[in-house]
């Protein structure tokens, strides 16, 4: 993997998650997290209360990015249909207000979900590109773990729509589900140019986010402050439980 968003000697990194409701919610959240030294901090836009006022949301951005002791952001906003909130915003407004963000300063990176059109996930690329933001593009499936090949095809699809980091977080129903999530990954980082970001979610994948970076997964998610998806780990527990695994495995 040749990345200039990841060092290598670095992996895994941890990122935590932003959610509150307003400004001053998500200043308390950020002193909490800061303190906790996160490589990443994901702000999960739909859970903003004014997410359709623009000015509010690039205020509010802002007020993140001044905060952050220097730590990237991540800008999110996740759809309903893949296990975020349930906003007011069109799909062409949520195009327009990463847009937005990609033109600042604030933020670092941006997620998109592959299940959007192609005509909105090139202009994503195009402005994320331009202003020299890394673009993660994501695929999510809260129901179940699919067969391989489809997670592989989500994965392939994020490179050729020419993302900088293909994320895939699916839902374990048992033990053997966790196991192929984790066989994608070791398959998916042979197969990319681009760094893989998997995610086996829930009390049952929980180790996934320990021991993926074992199979090439570039980043896991932890609870800093409040819990963004099933299955984070707070993040002081996942640090050690990841320097344990590394030092047992010689690394």
């Amino acid at each position: 993997m040749k990345s200039r968003w990841f060092n290598e000697e670095k992996l895994p990194y941890i990122c935590t998650p932003l959610i509150g409701k307003n400004t001053d919610e998500l200043i308390g959240e950020l002193t909490s997290i800061v303190s906790k030294k996160p490589d990443v901090i994901e702000w999960r836009v739909d859970f903003y209360e004014n997410i359709a006022d623009f000015n509010e949301v690039l205020a509010a951005a802002q007020a993140i990015y001044e905060n952050s002791d220097g730590i990237p952001i991540l800008f999110t906003i996740r759809s309903d249909r893949e296990g975020g909130e349930s906003i007011s915003l069109s799909e062409e407004d949520k195009v327009e207000l990463i847009s937005e963000l990609c033109k600042s300063r604030f933020i670092a990176m941006v997620d998109y979900e592959l299940s959007n059109e192609p005509s909105n996930i090139q202009r994503v690329r195009e402005v994320s590109r331009e202003h020299g933001k890394a673009l993660v593009m994501s695929y999510h499936n809260f129901g179940c773990t699919p067969k391989k090949p489809e997670i592989l095809k989500q994965i392939l699809l994020a490179e050729f729509y020419g993302a900088d980091v293909a994320k895939a977080s699916v839902m374990p129903v048992d033990k053997q589900d966790v196991l192929t999530l984790l066989e994608v990954t070791r398959e998916a980082v042979d197969m990319l140019t681009i760094p893989v970001l998997t995610i086996s979610m829930g009390a049952l994948g929980s180790m996934s986010r320990v021991m993926g970076w074992m199979y090439g997964s570039v980043m896991t998610f932890a609870v800093g402050a409040n819990s963004s998806a099933p299955g984070q780990i707070p993040i002081d527990d996942l640090r050690q439980m990841i320097a344990m695994a590394k030092r047992f495995a010689g690394e």
